[in-house]
């Protein structure tokens, strides 16, 4: 696995496009659990996503079928990725869209702790950036922004169980970043893409199976809003994003590029306050500031350079 390259300016910019675009995911996802549960809208997503990566995988020639030994490592992103994602859908039906996407995009702190476990333990394998004391003050910062918000109080209107939401998104958080640095492994020796439809592939049985047997197909009237979200979701975010994002975790080390990520609350909480009306309690500032200062003491100050 060669080692990681600095970000330059190319990958800064596509990372804050991608970041700017994931700002409106939570917010979608809210939109779309207006008509749609939490997991039935997880299917939905990843079968609109699934449909343009496939047909972009065969517009680009990249091979789909696993090569051998790479059957397992696929199988293994795709539980992965399911897991985080059903619980992302939970966590946000039950807190605030606001809350939701600063706790959610903390992810960077459980990536650089992942990354540094992984290549402490593995280095024969995976190259990541080491935890120095700047990069240390960094993630303290941010989780301290993390434990501050999950004992914060969003908006009534849109939280209906807030703790209990708060702590479903800091699990999901928890695997995205475990996710960010095992697709920055496997994206080593398997195409981003390949990986995308993988991932999304394995996913599609799996949120079937279980919205059929614990959900109702809609909680309401479907609505066209709902149904704009979905694709949203699916194809921007999950087809769009996630091909960009999956092509620099193969240049650059996880931890590093998902401290690009620091625009995703900026930008969600701006939206949930401009489309649900959200009031944004000091909390949610001071927390937001807390993890931002922890990002930008990251990317701009601890990473190594080589």
């Amino acid at each position: 696995m060669p080692q990681p390259q600095p970000i330059g300016l190319a990958s800064a910019v596509a990372a804050l496009l991608i970041s700017i675009l994931w700002g409106g995911n939570i917010v979608s996802i809210r939109i779309g659990l207006s008509s749609i549960p939490p997991i039935w809208s997880a299917f939905w997503r990843m079968l609109a996503g699934i449909a343009f990566v496939y047909l972009w995988a065969r517009f680009t020639s990249v091979r789909i079928h696993p090569a051998k030994g790479e059957t397992i490592p696929l199988i293994i992103l795709g539980l992965l990725f399911t897991a985080q994602i059903a619980l992302l859908n939970i966590g946000t039906s039950l807190t605030s869209p606001g809350f939701a996407v600063v706790i959610l995009n903390a992810y960077s702190v459980y990536a650089n702790l992942t990354g540094h476990i992984a290549a402490k333990y593995a280095h024969s394998v995976v190259h990541e950036e080491p935890l120095t004391g700047i990069r240390i003050l960094g993630l303290t910062l941010a989780v301290a922004g993390v434990a501050w918000l999950a004992l914060g109080h969003p908006d009534p209107a849109l939280a209906a169980h807030p703790l209990a939401g708060n702590l479903v998104i800091i699990t999901s958080s928890i695997l995205l970043g475990i996710r960010q640095v095992y697709t920055r492994w496997l994206v080593q020796t398997i195409h981003p893409v390949q990986s995308v439809v993988w991932q999304m592939g394995i996913s599609i049985p799996l949120f079937l199976t279980g919205a059929l047997l614990f959900e109702p197909p809609s909680t309401g009237p479907l609505r066209w809003q709902a149904v704009a979200a979905i694709f949203y979701q699916g194809i921007v975010v999950a087809g769009i994003c996630f091909i960009g994002w999956a092509g620099l975790l193969k240049k650059h080390a996880a931890g590093t590029v998902s401290m690009f990520a620091f625009l995703v609350p900026v930008s969600g909480i701006f939206l949930s306050s401009q489309i649900f009306s959200e009031s944004i309690p000091a909390t949610l500032y001071a927390g937001a500031a807390l993890i931002l200062t922890g990002v930008f003491t990251v990317v701009r100050l601890g990473q190594t350079r080589t």
